[in-house]
Parts: structure tokens; sequence; C-alpha cells
């Protein structure tokens, strides 16, 4: 278990909270950070708190398409100095190459992929000559496959890449269209970018995990009944409060970066109305998180 003081140090990094009252928090829940941050929140003491606690890993998110699939996955290294050697860039090309390549018309797990053989040589094995020639331990952490099919079309970015598929922050989405002329494809772009910016955890509010959702209702509940309003006024501040959460992470409700007076959800009927075009699912990968 982590001691008292790192867990404060952590929980005031994340809730801006003062050193006392992160303390009082941890001492009262068992020395647990997540319960320690909805004991401040609840108290009024810590805002919206949507950062990871993971520690965020060094290496890259790359973003890979051909004309019938896309993927997306992210490679750990130690050092970051590591992560930007062109040796190693050119090995997750590499890896990306062989996510295409393999069989992916069925879900599979990070160890069926790497158990695959490609070259005389399964994945994983080439990932051990990488990290022999680099000198750090190099891992899979993750990856996603899109197929496309005939009334699909896949779009992608890069954030701030090191090489054009190859950064800190990538996005797939995959979206039903009738006709991928120029301005669809910037269309399909543009989405991508606003959910890089925004990183929406979900494209609608009923896509959401339920118990997220009832976990910020009784966060801020907790808040609105100290202001000893009536039942009646407590009901409609809170569903103010709970359209404004869902507007920062769901994709379809949130403000098209483009058009902050329109939600993405508006943004898509109209341009549907020329064109059909219809969120399918997406992708999110920001490194560490």
């Amino acid at each position: 278990m982590s001691s008292l003081l790192d867990n404060i140090k952590s929980l005031r990094e994340s809730t801006g909270a003062g050193f006392l009252d992160c303390k009082k928090a941890l001492q009262e829940n068992n020395n647990e950070i997540e319960k320690s941050i909805d004991f401040l929140r609840k108290k009024g003491l810590a805002k919206a708190v949507k950062k990871s606690l993971r520690e965020a890993k060094e290496g890259v998110v790359g973003v890979f398409m051909n004309q019938k699939a896309a993927a997306i996955l992210e490679i750990n290294t130690e050092t970051d100095f590591a992560a930007k050697n062109e040796i190693f860039l050119d090995f997750v090309d590499e890896v990306g190459g062989y996510v295409l390549n393999v069989n992916n018309s069925m879900s599979f797990s990070l160890e069926d992929f790497l158990n695959q053989s490609i070259g005389g040589k399964k994945i994983s094995e080439y990932f051990t000559d990488i990290i022999a020639k680099i000198g750090e331990n190099i891992v899979l952490r993750r990856l996603c496959f899109f197929n496309k099919d005939s009334n699909s079309e896949l779009y992608s970015y890069m954030h701030n890449p090191y090489r054009p598929n190859i950064g800190k922050i990538g996005v797939l989405l995959k979206a039903e269209v009738q006709n991928n002329n120029e301005n669809t494809k910037q269309f399909g772009k543009n989405l991508c970018m606003q959910i890089a910016a925004s990183k929406p955890l979900a494209l609608d509010v009923d896509k959401l995990d339920l118990s997220l959702i009832e976990k910020e209702k009784e966060v801020q509940l907790a808040t609105i009944k100290s202001l000893g309003k009536s039942d009646n006024v407590i009901e409609k501040i809170l569903e103010g409060k709970m359209k404004k959460y869902f507007s920062e992470i769901t994709l379809l409700n949130q403000p098209y970066i483009f058009d902050t007076d329109k939600d993405v959800r508006k943004v898509v009927i109209d341009f549907s109305s020329n064109n059909i075009f219809n969120i399918i699912n997406y992708e999110l990968f920001v490194l560490g998180t």
C-alpha cells in the first residue's frame, strides 16, 4: 500500500485540494485515492477530475490504414528518448503493417496477435529483437482494429505527430457514408480532430457505463443538497448539472470545435441532409492513459 504522504501528494495534484483536506479524505477512506476524490468533491473541495491516475508511460501511438481496414495501437518504451529513436519508429510502422496483414475478421487479444507468425517468426520475436537493439523494455500495450465494409468509411487523425501516422494522440473513426468525396473526407477528419481535442468517453449517453452516471449523480446531488433548496429545485439543478456533464464526455453532445454554437449531433445531422453520414464507432488512444 502506498504511504499516506505519497497519496496526499497525488491527491493534491489530482484535485487541487489542501494538504489537511487531502489527509482527512484519505484517513476516512482507507487511504484509497478514488474514494478520497469522491469524498472531496462531495465536500465541494475538489474540481471534477477526468485525468487518469495511472502513471504515464513513454512510447507512441500509431494509426495505420489500407483500403480494407484500419488499426490503432500503443507501444510503450521506458524513456522518451527511445520513443523518438528512428529505429523504434521504424519498428512501430512494421508492427502496424503486421496488424493490417493478420486475419482480423474477429476480435483478438494482444496475446493472440503476438503469437501470429509473419515472415517465419512470431510477432513476439520481433519485439525481442527490437528490445536487444534499443536496450529498453518495449511493450505492445493495446491495439484496436476496424474493418471497412461496403457501406462504411474509415477516418483518422494524429495530433502533433513524430511521423504522419505516429505520435502521442491518435484517433480512428468509422462511419456509414453515402458518398466519400473530398468534402466528406474533410468532415471525417474534422470529427477525428474533435475527438482528439475534447476526448469524449463515449459516443452518446446510452453508451456510457451506468455506474459512471450514477457516481456523478451521487457527487452532484451531495453538493446540491448543501444549498438547502426544495426537492423540485434540487431536481432541476441536478438535471442541468448532468446535461453539462454529458456535454463534456459524450461526443454527440459536445460543442463542435469548429462551430461551438452547435453540438456534434446537430452538425452531423446537418451534414447528412446532403450526404448520409452516421458515426458507427471511434477509438481514441492517448499515450499513457
